[in-house]
């Protein structure tokens, strides 16, 4: 699956602002470690961000945001957000709560 260049460049130089970012290819997309971790990624046109469990009710209720099913489950702790609803300030308070979810893991 192809996912949105474009987006991914904008994650890129957000994140790369804060943290040490190492970009690989998984889930059909693009994703982005901060400390080993997977914070979020890029998926079709989609951002995917990892969010902790206290989190995850008010998250998913924002505008665009959906629950993350793989393989037809439900996947606890991922959100994906409809790209079209990123401009750069909702952007930005997703990668937050992407990299808080990160940093609340050890590191890999």
């Amino acid at each position: 699956m192809a996912y949105d260049e474009v987006l991914a460049e904008r994650v890129r130089e957000l994140l790369e602002e804060t943290d040490a970012v190492v970009a690989k290819k998984m889930f059909g997309g693009l994703v982005f470690t901060v400390r080993g971790n997977t914070a979020v990624g890029v998926v079709g046109d989609d951002l995917l961000v990892r969010v902790t469990p206290d989190d995850t009710p008010q998250s998913l209720a924002q505008p665009g945001a959906r629950p993350y099913k793989f393989r037809g489950r439900i996947s606890k702790g991922w959100v994906l957000v409809a790209g079209e609803v990123l401009d750069d300030d909702v952007l930005d308070d997703w990668l937050h709560l992407g990299r808080k979810a990160a940093a609340a893991l050890p590191p890999k």
